[in-house]
């Protein structure tokens, strides 16, 4: 930075460069879950199935967290104004091509580049917000408010995108990002300075290799995780010569960070003993926080709400994240109790997980949710930022990028793998419980005629043909089969999610060392990959 300006104008007061800071960056935060915000919509408008807007996800979040390596690089080089500017340039250019396509495997490729780009838009972002908290503890602050935004990323796009999905064609979300970043962009491109936030360094001996090998590996990853299921894993020659390719990546990648003389990621990290604890405590965490999504499917397919109002009751979970920040914040600038800080989030995810396997039911009010869903975003809040802090401030400085780079890759493989865990247990726990269910139907209620004439006679007095309301009557019986094998499906695997929350807090319990790391980003700077 230079000696004569400031990143911001002089003028401009502090309220109006943290208001257009934050645009940025909820839009750019908006843009992660887009594509799946409404996954039945964007099917149908695709021509795709749901594996196929899942994969899209993960085409843009490998591209975040593959782009993580390199991308300092870039931010160090250019202007900080003309870099902000390229950034939204590509961005806007990329997204009104997601407009004009209906190619699925075009929009695969076009949400890659948007990941790319996201991530150099994430690091503006965050970089200029922390240049504007003055605090000793502004890193901590600074993520603690990314993290939480984070958390809430999945019902803030869906209230965003879902009146749009039901006014207009599928592809109008795109536009209506366009005009999310043109306005926040303007906004704070106008009160900026042409100088450097990063101290300049020469464009040059760019790791493009270790790019395009994490990169091809994620890819490859996300492709086994999510339709690994749909080919009979390996039966099928595609998802067999994947795992070989990821393993072979995997391999050389190893290899080659080894042989370089500054490498991508420092492999002696995984020497520090508590760098190995956060490791195993953010992979359990991205599986509980993946499991919360059936909550917002158990409101849609067995409650039968619309998309909007099941998402509207999220604001309840938003609440929560928010406290949950706020304490996180207070016990991390203390610096004390960090143990009781986990312990007391995994008990409130514990409580949630316990909570909703007694609250499924085929019917049930709303209001019956607004607590748990506070009780676990105030959870998610307490626990999501400090394990990630922990797992920085667990290596030396100069380890802080290798760190953010491992800390990348597993929340993406977690992320995957959490995916593919529902979707393989949903079939799994699907076919004993309809098998179940079938036979009780079969073989004990002899009222099963009575409950198809029941339907028969309903949508007769509609005045639908008697046949043809037999054939219906048969439908609608399989549908409440369905919802009921379904329902069975969630209270199974929430059992199997609070087990795993209970074992965490005694986990937690056991590792005094936790409250022995002191908390200290000030000379470390995490990934901007933070999804």
């Amino acid at each position: 930075m230079t000696d004569h300006l400031t990143i911001f104008k002089a003028r401009v007061p502090e309220w109006f460069v943290i208001l257009s800071v934050f645009a940025v960056l909820l839009s750019s935060v908006l843009l992660f879950a887009l594509s799946t915000a409404d996954a039945t919509a964007a099917a149908g408008y695709y021509g795709a199935s749901a594996s196929d807007i899942q994969f899209s996800l993960l085409m843009f979040y490998a591209a975040v967290a593959s782009f993580a390596v390199v991308e300092r690089r870039f931010f160090a080089r250019v202007v900080t104004k003309d870099y902000l500017l390229i950034c939204i340039i590509l961005e806007i250019l990329i997204a009104y091509w997601c407009y004009q396509t209906r190619e699925i495997w075009l929009i695969f490729a076009l949400r890659f580049l948007q990941g790319i780009i996201n991530c150099g838009l994430t690091s503006i972002s965050l970089n200029l917000l922390f240049s504007r908290l003055k605090s000793e503890n502004a890193k901590e602050t600074g993520y603690t408010i990314f993290y939480g935004m984070i958390l809430c990323v999945s019902p803030v796009t869906a209230l965003f995108s879902v009146p749009i999905v039901e006014n207009f064609e599928y592809n109008v979300v795109y536009k209506a990002i366009i005009f999310c970043f043109l306005p926040s962009a303007i906004l704070l491109f106008s009160i900026m300075n042409r100088v450097h936030i990063l101290r300049k360094t020469p464009l040059y001996k760019i790791d493009w290799m270790s790019f395009v090998l994490f990169a091809t590996m994620l890819v490859l990853i996300a492709y086994v995780l999510v339709y690994g299921q749909q080919y009979d894993w390996l039966d099928d020659s595609s998802i067999l010569y994947s795992i070989f390719a990821i393993l072979f990546l995997f391999v050389v990648s190893i290899a080659r960070q080894r042989t370089l003389k500054r490498p991508a990621v420092d492999l002696s990290i995984f020497r520090s003993r508590n760098f190995a604890i956060g490791i195993v405590f953010l992979v359990i965490l991205y599986i509980i926080r993946g499991a919360f999504s059936l909550t917002s499917s158990y409101f849609i397919n067995v409650l039968s709400m619309d998309s909007l109002h099941a998402n509207e009751i999220m604001v309840f979970n938003i609440a929560g994240v928010m406290v949950g920040s706020i304490i996180a914040i207070r016990f991390l600038i203390r610096q004390k109790h960090l143990r009781v800080l986990w312990i007391t989030g995994f008990a409130f995810l514990f409580a949630f997980f316990f909570w909703m396997c007694q609250l499924f039911a085929s019917e049930a009010g709303t209001d019956n949710f607004y607590l748990p869903l506070f009780m676990q975003g105030v959870g998610a809040g307490m626990v999501m930022s400090p394990i990630v802090m922990f797992i920085m401030s667990s290596v030396p400085e100069n380890m802080s990028q290798s760190a953010s780079s491992v800390g990348v890759f597993v929340r993406f493989s977690t992320f995957s793998l959490s995916l593919a865990f529902i979707n393989f247990y949903q079939l799994y726990f699907k076919g004993q419980h309809n098998d179940a269910l079938r036979n009780t139907l079969t073989l004990v209620d002899f009222n099963l005629p009575e409950r198809i004439k029941m339907y028969q006679s309903a949508l007769s007095s509609r005045g639908m043909p008697r046949d043809e309301a037999g054939k219906v009557a048969i439908g609608l019986l399989n549908k409440a089969v369905q919802k009921q094998t379904f329902l069975q499906f969630c209270v199974s695997y929430y059992e199997w999610i609070a087990v795993l929350c209970l074992l965490s807090t005694i986990l937690i319990a056991l590792q005094p060392v936790i409250s022995r790391t002191v908390i200290n980003l000030r000379n470390k700077q995490p990934s901007a990959a933070g999804f």
